[in-house]
Protein backbone atom coordinates (compact mmCIF):
# COMPACT_ATOMS: atom_id res chain seq x y z
CA UNK A 1 0.00 0.00 0.00
CA UNK A 2 2.70 2.50 1.01
CA UNK A 3 4.72 1.66 -2.11
CA UNK A 4 1.80 2.63 -4.33
CA UNK A 5 1.50 6.03 -2.69
CA UNK A 6 5.22 6.76 -2.90
CA UNK A 7 4.59 7.78 -6.52
CA UNK A 8 2.20 10.21 -8.22
CA UNK A 9 -0.57 8.38 -10.03
CA UNK A 10 -4.21 9.06 -10.79
CA UNK A 11 -5.00 5.57 -9.50
CA UNK A 12 -3.98 6.82 -6.06
CA UNK A 13 -6.92 9.24 -6.09
CA UNK A 14 -9.34 6.33 -6.28
CA UNK A 15 -7.39 4.34 -3.69
CA UNK A 16 -7.33 7.34 -1.36
CA UNK A 17 -11.12 7.61 -1.48
CA UNK A 18 -11.52 3.88 -0.83
CA UNK A 19 -9.13 3.98 2.12
CA UNK A 20 -10.90 7.04 3.56
CA UNK A 21 -14.24 5.22 3.46
CA UNK A 22 -12.77 2.01 4.94
CA UNK A 23 -11.21 3.95 7.82
CA UNK A 24 -14.67 5.38 8.60
CA UNK A 25 -16.64 2.21 8.01
CA UNK A 26 -17.32 1.69 11.70
CA UNK A 27 -19.08 5.00 12.20
CA UNK A 28 -20.96 4.70 8.88
CA UNK A 29 -22.36 1.31 9.90
CA UNK A 30 -23.13 2.40 13.46
CA UNK A 31 -23.66 6.18 13.35
CA UNK A 32 -24.38 8.26 16.47
CA UNK A 33 -27.98 9.06 17.26
CA UNK A 34 -27.43 12.81 17.24
CA UNK A 35 -24.66 15.23 16.27
CA UNK A 36 -24.52 18.96 16.94
CA UNK A 37 -22.43 21.27 14.84
CA UNK A 38 -21.96 25.01 14.78
CA UNK A 39 -19.64 26.66 12.30
CA UNK A 40 -18.99 29.64 14.62
CA UNK A 41 -18.32 30.12 18.31
CA UNK A 42 -21.35 31.27 20.30
CA UNK A 43 -20.21 34.91 20.43
CA UNK A 44 -19.89 34.95 16.63
CA UNK A 45 -23.06 32.99 15.89
CA UNK A 46 -25.05 35.82 17.51
CA UNK A 47 -24.01 38.05 14.64
CA UNK A 48 -24.35 35.55 11.82
CA UNK A 49 -27.60 34.08 13.21
CA UNK A 50 -26.73 30.51 12.27
CA UNK A 51 -28.50 27.77 14.31
CA UNK A 52 -26.24 25.80 16.62
CA UNK A 53 -28.30 22.60 16.69
CA UNK A 54 -29.61 20.27 14.00
CA UNK A 55 -27.73 22.15 11.30
CA UNK A 56 -27.15 18.84 9.48
CA UNK A 57 -28.55 15.36 9.79
CA UNK A 58 -26.21 12.69 11.17
CA UNK A 59 -25.71 11.13 7.73
CA UNK A 60 -25.02 14.50 6.10
CA UNK A 61 -22.62 15.38 8.89
CA UNK A 62 -20.57 12.20 8.38
CA UNK A 63 -20.47 12.50 4.58
CA UNK A 64 -19.48 16.17 4.72
CA UNK A 65 -16.69 15.33 7.17
CA UNK A 66 -15.41 12.68 4.74
CA UNK A 67 -15.57 14.99 1.72
CA UNK A 68 -13.89 17.89 3.53
CA UNK A 69 -11.13 15.61 4.78
CA UNK A 70 -10.43 14.34 1.26
CA UNK A 71 -10.35 17.90 -0.11
CA UNK A 72 -7.97 18.95 2.65
CA UNK A 73 -5.76 15.92 1.97
CA UNK A 74 -5.42 16.80 -1.72
CA UNK A 75 -4.66 20.48 -1.04
CA UNK A 76 -2.20 19.47 1.66
CA UNK A 77 -0.54 16.95 -0.68
CA UNK A 78 -0.12 19.65 -3.33
CA UNK A 79 1.56 22.05 -0.88
CA UNK A 80 3.96 19.43 0.50
CA UNK A 81 4.95 18.43 -3.03
CA UNK A 82 5.27 22.03 -4.20
CA UNK A 83 7.83 22.79 -1.49
CA UNK A 84 9.44 19.35 -1.77
CA UNK A 85 9.27 18.71 1.98
CA UNK A 86 9.64 14.95 1.56
CA UNK A 87 12.31 15.13 -1.11
CA UNK A 88 10.08 13.43 -3.67
CA UNK A 89 6.66 14.07 -5.15
CA UNK A 90 4.18 11.47 -3.99
CA UNK A 91 0.68 10.87 -2.64
CA UNK A 92 2.03 9.92 0.79
CA UNK A 93 1.11 13.27 2.41
CA UNK A 94 -2.53 12.78 1.37
CA UNK A 95 -2.53 9.18 2.60
CA UNK A 96 -1.02 10.15 5.95
CA UNK A 97 -3.49 13.04 6.28
CA UNK A 98 -6.49 10.79 5.69
CA UNK A 99 -5.09 8.18 8.07
CA UNK A 100 -4.40 10.67 10.87
CA UNK A 101 -7.85 12.20 10.36
CA UNK A 102 -9.39 8.81 11.13
CA UNK A 103 -7.45 7.96 14.29
CA UNK A 104 -10.23 8.73 16.77
CA UNK A 105 -13.99 8.59 16.41
CA UNK A 106 -14.16 12.26 17.39
CA UNK A 107 -12.21 13.10 14.20
CA UNK A 108 -14.78 11.45 11.93
CA UNK A 109 -17.55 14.00 12.34
CA UNK A 110 -17.93 17.62 11.29
CA UNK A 111 -16.29 19.80 13.95
CA UNK A 112 -14.89 23.34 14.22
CA UNK A 113 -11.37 21.89 14.36
CA UNK A 114 -11.92 20.13 11.03
CA UNK A 115 -12.99 23.42 9.44
CA UNK A 116 -9.97 25.18 10.97
CA UNK A 117 -7.64 22.67 9.33
CA UNK A 118 -8.35 24.43 6.04
CA UNK A 119 -6.90 27.54 7.67
CA UNK A 120 -3.87 25.70 9.07
CA UNK A 121 -3.10 24.29 5.63
CA UNK A 122 -3.50 27.77 4.13
CA UNK A 123 -1.21 29.20 6.81
CA UNK A 124 1.35 26.48 6.14
CA UNK A 125 1.51 27.43 2.48
CA UNK A 126 2.02 31.11 3.37
CA UNK A 127 4.66 30.22 5.97
CA UNK A 128 6.63 28.19 3.44
CA UNK A 129 6.42 30.90 0.79
CA UNK A 130 7.61 33.71 3.01
CA UNK A 131 11.31 33.15 2.32
CA UNK A 132 10.77 33.93 -1.38
CA UNK A 133 9.43 37.44 -0.77
CA UNK A 134 11.42 40.64 -0.48
CA UNK A 135 8.79 41.96 1.93
CA UNK A 136 6.50 39.83 4.08
CA UNK A 137 4.21 42.65 5.22
CA UNK A 138 1.20 41.59 3.15
CA UNK A 139 1.71 37.91 3.99
CA UNK A 140 1.87 38.58 7.72
CA UNK A 141 -1.22 40.80 7.51
CA UNK A 142 -3.07 37.98 5.72
CA UNK A 143 -1.90 35.45 8.31
CA UNK A 144 -3.18 37.65 11.13
CA UNK A 145 -6.59 37.81 9.45
CA UNK A 146 -6.60 34.03 8.97
CA UNK A 147 -5.93 33.48 12.69
CA UNK A 148 -8.74 35.91 13.57
CA UNK A 149 -11.19 34.11 11.27
CA UNK A 150 -10.14 30.80 12.80
CA UNK A 151 -10.76 32.13 16.30
CA UNK A 152 -14.34 33.00 15.28
CA UNK A 153 -14.83 29.36 14.33
CA UNK A 154 -12.88 27.81 17.21
CA UNK A 155 -11.47 30.14 19.86
CA UNK A 156 -8.34 28.11 20.86
CA UNK A 157 -7.14 28.74 17.30
CA UNK A 158 -6.06 32.15 18.57
CA UNK A 159 -2.91 30.46 19.94
CA UNK A 160 -1.71 30.15 16.34
CA UNK A 161 -0.98 33.88 16.46
CA UNK A 162 2.34 33.04 18.12
CA UNK A 163 3.30 30.98 15.07
CA UNK A 164 3.48 34.17 13.01
CA UNK A 165 6.38 35.48 15.05
CA UNK A 166 8.06 32.08 15.25
CA UNK A 167 7.89 31.91 11.46
CA UNK A 168 9.56 35.33 11.22
CA UNK A 169 12.31 34.24 13.60
CA UNK A 170 12.99 31.12 11.54
CA UNK A 171 12.74 32.53 8.01
CA UNK A 172 13.27 36.30 8.10
CA UNK A 173 15.70 38.92 9.40
CA UNK A 174 14.15 41.19 12.00
CA UNK A 175 11.79 43.85 10.65
CA UNK A 176 9.48 45.45 13.20
CA UNK A 177 6.88 46.27 10.53
CA UNK A 178 6.48 42.58 9.70
CA UNK A 179 6.10 41.77 13.40
CA UNK A 180 3.16 44.12 13.87
CA UNK A 181 1.53 43.46 10.47
CA UNK A 182 0.03 40.22 11.79
CA UNK A 183 -1.41 42.01 14.83
CA UNK A 184 -3.00 44.63 12.59
CA UNK A 185 -4.50 41.94 10.36
CA UNK A 186 -5.90 40.14 13.41
CA UNK A 187 -7.32 43.34 14.90
CA UNK A 188 -8.85 44.35 11.56
CA UNK A 189 -11.16 41.33 11.53
CA UNK A 190 -12.40 41.99 15.06
CA UNK A 191 -12.79 45.68 14.28
CA UNK A 192 -15.21 44.90 11.45
CA UNK A 193 -16.97 42.34 13.66
CA UNK A 194 -17.43 45.01 16.36
CA UNK A 195 -18.81 47.44 13.77
CA UNK A 196 -21.24 44.76 12.57
CA UNK A 197 -22.37 44.16 16.18
CA UNK A 198 -22.98 47.88 16.58
CA UNK A 199 -24.96 48.20 13.35
CA UNK A 200 -27.15 45.20 14.13
CA UNK A 201 -27.60 46.04 17.81
CA UNK A 202 -26.21 42.67 18.86
CA UNK A 203 -24.16 43.80 21.88
CA UNK A 204 -27.02 43.10 24.31
CA UNK A 205 -27.42 39.56 23.05
CA UNK A 206 -23.67 39.08 23.22
CA UNK A 207 -23.70 39.65 26.98
CA UNK A 208 -25.54 36.35 27.46
CA UNK A 209 -22.59 34.32 26.22
CA UNK A 210 -19.45 33.43 28.11
CA UNK A 211 -16.15 33.48 26.27
CA UNK A 212 -15.13 29.80 25.90
CA UNK A 213 -11.62 30.50 27.14
CA UNK A 214 -10.04 29.15 30.31
CA UNK A 215 -6.26 28.98 30.37
CA UNK A 216 -4.94 26.20 32.59
CA UNK A 217 -4.48 22.47 32.97
CA UNK A 218 -7.55 20.29 32.98
CA UNK A 219 -8.20 17.27 35.14
CA UNK A 220 -10.25 14.97 32.93
CA UNK A 221 -11.18 11.34 33.10
CA UNK A 222 -9.60 9.44 30.22
CA UNK A 223 -10.38 5.85 29.29
CA UNK A 224 -6.97 4.55 28.17
CA UNK A 225 -8.61 1.79 26.11
CA UNK A 226 -10.05 4.39 23.72
CA UNK A 227 -6.57 5.72 22.97
CA UNK A 228 -4.59 2.51 22.47
CA UNK A 229 -4.84 3.23 18.76
CA UNK A 230 -2.25 5.96 19.34
CA UNK A 231 0.48 3.41 20.16
CA UNK A 232 1.28 2.57 16.50
CA UNK A 233 1.19 6.31 15.73
CA UNK A 234 3.67 7.00 18.53
CA UNK A 235 5.99 4.31 17.15
CA UNK A 236 5.83 5.81 13.64
CA UNK A 237 6.57 9.28 14.98
CA UNK A 238 9.51 7.92 16.98
CA UNK A 239 10.92 6.29 13.84
CA UNK A 240 10.29 9.54 11.97
CA UNK A 241 12.40 11.46 14.49
CA UNK A 242 15.23 8.98 14.01
CA UNK A 243 14.97 9.31 10.22
CA UNK A 244 15.00 13.10 10.48
CA UNK A 245 18.13 13.04 12.64
CA UNK A 246 19.89 10.79 10.15
CA UNK A 247 18.84 12.36 6.86
CA UNK A 248 17.54 15.88 7.30
CA UNK A 249 21.01 17.42 7.54
CA UNK A 250 21.53 16.53 3.86
CA UNK A 251 18.54 18.63 2.84
CA UNK A 252 18.47 22.30 1.84
CA UNK A 253 18.42 24.88 4.60
CA UNK A 254 14.85 25.87 3.71
CA UNK A 255 13.66 22.26 4.19
CA UNK A 256 15.33 22.06 7.60
CA UNK A 257 13.69 25.34 8.60
CA UNK A 258 10.33 24.07 7.30
CA UNK A 259 10.51 21.00 9.54
CA UNK A 260 11.41 23.20 12.50
CA UNK A 261 8.33 25.28 11.76
CA UNK A 262 6.21 22.12 11.47
CA UNK A 263 7.45 21.05 14.89
CA UNK A 264 6.20 24.33 16.38
CA UNK A 265 2.88 23.99 14.53
CA UNK A 266 2.49 20.55 16.11
CA UNK A 267 3.38 21.84 19.58
CA UNK A 268 1.00 24.80 19.43
CA UNK A 269 -1.78 22.61 18.00
CA UNK A 270 -1.47 20.37 21.06
CA UNK A 271 -0.85 22.99 23.75
CA UNK A 272 -3.67 25.29 22.62
CA UNK A 273 -5.96 22.61 24.05
CA UNK A 274 -5.26 24.04 27.49
CA UNK A 275 -6.84 27.41 26.70
CA UNK A 276 -10.23 25.90 25.84
CA UNK A 277 -12.88 25.98 28.55
CA UNK A 278 -14.20 22.50 27.76
CA UNK A 279 -12.52 19.17 27.12
CA UNK A 280 -12.98 18.42 23.41
CA UNK A 281 -11.07 15.50 21.91
CA UNK A 282 -11.66 16.83 18.41
CA UNK A 283 -9.30 19.71 19.26
CA UNK A 284 -6.33 17.48 18.44
CA UNK A 285 -7.50 17.38 14.84
CA UNK A 286 -5.49 20.59 14.52
CA UNK A 287 -2.30 18.53 14.87
CA UNK A 288 -3.09 16.35 11.84
CA UNK A 289 -1.28 18.39 9.11
CA UNK A 290 2.06 18.56 10.94
CA UNK A 291 1.80 14.94 12.09
CA UNK A 292 1.08 13.80 8.53
CA UNK A 293 4.29 15.42 7.24
CA UNK A 294 6.43 13.74 9.90
CA UNK A 295 4.81 10.38 9.19
CA UNK A 296 5.24 10.86 5.46
CA UNK A 297 8.96 11.58 5.90
CA UNK A 298 9.47 8.24 7.60
CA UNK A 299 7.48 6.23 5.06
CA UNK A 300 9.17 7.84 2.06
CA UNK A 301 12.70 7.48 3.47
CA UNK A 302 12.43 3.96 4.90
CA UNK A 303 14.06 1.18 2.87
CA UNK A 304 12.66 -1.94 4.57
CA UNK A 305 9.47 -2.47 2.64
CA UNK A 306 8.18 -5.40 4.68
CA UNK A 307 8.55 -3.36 7.87
CA UNK A 308 6.94 -0.07 6.82
CA UNK A 309 4.12 -1.84 4.99
CA UNK A 310 3.43 -3.99 8.06
CA UNK A 311 3.61 -0.97 10.35
CA UNK A 312 1.04 0.93 8.30
CA UNK A 313 -1.27 -2.09 8.16
CA UNK A 314 -1.04 -2.38 11.95
CA UNK A 315 -2.04 1.27 12.29
CA UNK A 316 -4.98 0.83 9.89
CA UNK A 317 -5.99 -2.38 11.65
CA UNK A 318 -6.00 -0.65 15.04
CA UNK A 319 -8.09 2.24 13.71
CA UNK A 320 -10.73 -0.12 12.30
CA UNK A 321 -10.66 -2.44 15.33
CA UNK A 322 -11.33 0.32 17.83
CA UNK A 323 -14.12 1.71 15.67
CA UNK A 324 -15.96 -1.59 15.72
CA UNK A 325 -15.06 -2.77 19.21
Amino acid sequence: MISLFRTLSLVNLLLLGIIAVLLRLGIFLDPPQHLDFSIFESYASVLFNIPTENLFSVETNLVLALVLTLIQALIFNSIVNEYNLLGKHSFLPALMYVTCSSLLVHFLVLTPALICNFLIIWMLEKFLSIHRKESALSTMFDLGMIVAIGSLIYLPFVAMMLLLWICLIIFRPFNWREWIAGIIGFAMVYFFIAVAYYWTGSFERLEKFEVPLAIGFKLVHIDIYNYLVLIPLALILFLSIISLQQKLYRSYVHIRKAFLLLFFILIFSLLSFFIASKYQVYHFMLAVPATAVFMGFYFISSNKRWFYESLYLVLVGCIMFFQFF
